[in-house]
């Protein structure tokens, strides 16, 4: 262990400024030494002692991740990562370039003294750093949990000089450098305040155009609903005609979802709908057909087309709403015949199709991710060939080809999020056929959106025309499945769907 060393006694040396800080931080610490603040006793060395290791932060972005929120959850992994990039710097650099020691423990009573004293050097501190890495990280991703969690890491700050563990310049010195790492986290991955709102606010054809893209609704009269009570959330539900209380909701059993979205579409303004991806892919279709503005509620596992453009709870869609904040997306289509349909987020044909076939067999009986690890697993072993398709003149072996709807900013083959919902374009990405699918899936997911690989190819096109599809091949889009054969194209409908999203207040 480090002796301790009394600041206070040593001999002035050749920097008057330093001496005088240096001064100024003990007599600080004696301050809060001397200070006795009601119930802080019992509680800041408790609070301390849970912050080691950042136990108290793990767990607290447990309870953030447990709301089910996805901002709350991109708050707790914005929050993680923050605390790691921190601890990281302070362990490698931080501890090491100042050896500092610790401050003496005779002026702090011993009911707020540690039991077990850190062995470390004194500067900077590492529980400050870490407490205002996470609560920056996750008030960068949701100002809402970023208050919540403010308090708490302020606690743990204080906390270090009140057991006498640390002078308050390490403290601010660590709390610094936490809130300069949950920055570079963000300029790292950026958060989504910081990225291009997705869509198109004017087509370029209709920008003098004096009407706006879709009607602002005050109580939400002229909006009709339809929840697919197999996939919705109910307490969001009851959230949206609070909040809107001319709302009409038409609850219906998911067999039952495409007639009531007609039904709707002949009396509406404006078609709503909750559900998961497969149900907003329906709505979409049900409203391109009638010429409607959508309003997309996430009220499905994953909400893909929801999460892109920016909805993720009543008080999003309401805001919308209510300000009349719409844009114009693409929409993708595919056609093999007679076989038509459109996707908002992706298409693809190989085994991901076969993928889904089975997870929905499973689970009804396991659940959604168990169903998903038991389909790949038992997909992935299967011995089969790969698909075969022409195109142009050349005949290509594939074991997936996927297509999203615009383009997916994510390394690897696992699609990410779209930073632009109007961009015009087929993000096409195909993994070439091989012995047994799983290695080479695997290969191309590490190698990344790569033009040019032994394993996987990418290109951004608007129109993609395949031949020589075999009867009964799956295509899979938006989480539905369907058969086709022969010819199968697929092309972007650039601008052709309004939605509701909230903009920022800029735009």
């Amino acid at each position: 262990m480090s002796p301790d060393v009394d600041l206070t006694t040593q001999p002035p040396g050749p920097h008057p400024l330093r001496n005088r800080l240096l001064g100024l931080d003990c007599r600080l610490f004696e301050a809060v030494a001397a200070r006795h603040w009601p119930g802080a006793d019992p509680l800041l060395p408790r609070l301390s002692r849970a912050a080691n290791h950042g136990v108290l932060w793990f767990a607290t972005a447990a309870a953030l991740a447990a709301t089910r929120s996805p901002r709350a959850r991109r708050a707790a992994a914005r929050g993680v990562a923050s605390l790691a990039l921190a601890s990281a710097t302070i362990n490698t650099l931080g501890k090491r370039s100042v050896r500092r020691p610790r401050p003496v423990l005779d002026p702090v009573p011993a009911v707020r003294r540690l039991k077990r004293q850190p062995i470390t050097t004194s500067f900077p501190s590492g529980h400050s750093a870490s407490a205002a890495a996470f609560a920056t990280g996750v008030a960068l991703e949701s100002r809402g949990w970023g208050a919540a969690v403010a308090p708490l890491a302020t606690a743990v700050a204080v906390s270090r000089v009140y057991t006498g563990v640390h002078f308050p310049s390490d403290v601010l010195a660590g709390a610094a450098l936490g809130v300069g790492a949950a920055y570079a986290v963000r300029g790292l991955v950026p958060t989504r305040d910081l990225l291009p709102p997705p869509g198109r606010r004017r087509s370029p054809e209709a920008a003098a155009a004096p009407e706006p893209l879709a009607p602002a609704l005050d109580d939400g009269t002229g909006l009709v609903v339809v929840v697919n009570k197999g996939a919705a959330t109910w307490d969001r539900v009851r959230a949206l005609t609070d909040a809107l209380p001319g709302t009409e909701i038409v609850e219906c059993e998911p067999p039952d979802v495409r007639t009531e979205l007609e039904k709707a579409a002949a009396r509406a303004r404006v078609l709503g709908v909750c559900g998961g991806d497969g149900t907003v892919n329906t709505a979409a279709a049900v409203a391109l057909r009638h010429g409607l503005p959508l309003a997309v509620f996430p009220g499905g596992t994953l909400n893909h087309f929801a999460l892109d453009l920016g909805v993720e709870d009543p008080g999003d869609l309401v805001g919308a709403l209510t300000r009349g904040d719409a844009v114009r997306v693409d929409v993708g289509r595919f056609t093999s015949g007679e076989t038509q349909g459109c996707f908002l987020n992706t298409c693809s044909l190989g085994v991901y199709p076969e993928l889904v076939r089975e997870r929905e067999r499973w689970s009804p009986r396991i659940g959604g991710w168990p169903a998903g690890v038991l389909a790949a697993l038992r997909v992935l072993r299967a011995d089969r060939h790969p698909l075969a398709v022409r195109v142009g003149d050349r005949t290509h072996p594939l074991w997936l080809l996927f297509a999203g709807n615009g383009t997916y900013h994510r390394m690897g083959l696992v699609p990410g999020r779209r930073h632009d919902l109007a961009d015009g374009l087929l993000d096409v990405r195909v993994v070439h056929g091989g012995r047994r699918p799983a290695a080479r899936l695997l290969a191309a997911a590490f190698a990344g959106p790569l033009s040019r690989s032994p394993f996987h190819a990418a290109v951004r096109v608007r129109r993609l025309h395949l031949d020589g599809v075999a009867p009964g091949t799956l295509l899979a889009y938006d989480g539905e499945v369907t058969a086709v054969q022969g010819e199968v194209t697929l092309e972007a409908l650039p601008e052709a769907l309004t939605v509701y999203r909230p903009l920022p207040a800029a735009g």
